[in-house]
């Protein structure tokens, strides 16, 4: 058969077969765990995890490039001082 006279891969016998079968492919079962379907629930009393920006450390470039501004030594410093001054609230008005 040549490339012009093959039918479209649409109505190939393995399309068809493969839109027949309903069994479930393994590599996209999640085995019961938390997804979009089965969410996982806190308990009443349960305090949620929130994850902040600052839950990591910093370094003052990583500041300074998070504000917009070019990593120069100068604004490497103003993070520094900001960093040392307001600690995590420094990066929360940044990166929340």
């Amino acid at each position: 058969m040549t490339e012009s006279n093959r039918p479209p891969l649409e109505e190939t016998d393995q399309v068809a077969d493969a839109v027949a079968d309903d069994a479930a492919v393994g590599a996209f079962m999640t085995g019961g765990g938390p997804d979009a379907d089965t969410p996982a629930f806190l308990a009443p009393t349960a305090e949620p995890r929130i994850r902040t920006g600052a839950d990591q450390p910093w370094d003052p470039v990583d500041l300074a490039t998070a504000q917009g501004r070019d990593p120069t030594p100068e604004n490497i410093e103003r993070a520094r001082r900001e960093l040392e001054r307001d600690g995590a609230a420094a990066i929360e008005r940044t990166v929340p």
